[in-house]
């Protein structure tokens, strides 16, 4: 079914493989790390992939996150910023 179409899945829902997590950071960034612990169980448990982004290497990034990093996205939009909560993650990409 994960294969199919999301037209046909019968609840309208994403599969965990279609979705995608990102975590905006900065090298040195203790928060960071802590928020890459928790999308790194939360992902791999569910089978969702995952990606970073250095808001050092990107200046569009860097001038609209800065004051907020780590900022997770789930699927492209903003999900949570600074603190990463396991359960409010998992219950995202459910």
């Amino acid at each position: 079914m994960a294969d199919m179409s999301p037209i046909f899945r019968r609840n309208g829902k994403p599969a965990p493989g279609d979705r995608l997590v990102t975590l905006i950071r900065k090298p040195g960034c203790h928060l960071c790390d802590d928020a890459q612990i928790v999308i790194e169980k939360v992902c791999g448990e569910l089978g969702v992939p995952w990606e970073q982004k250095d808001i050092t290497q990107d200046e569009e990034l860097n001038r609209q996150y800065w004051e907020q990093i780590p900022v997770v996205l789930v699927d492209g939009a903003q999900h949570t910023f600074w603190r990463v909560d396991e359960g409010r993650l998992r219950k995202a990409l459910a």
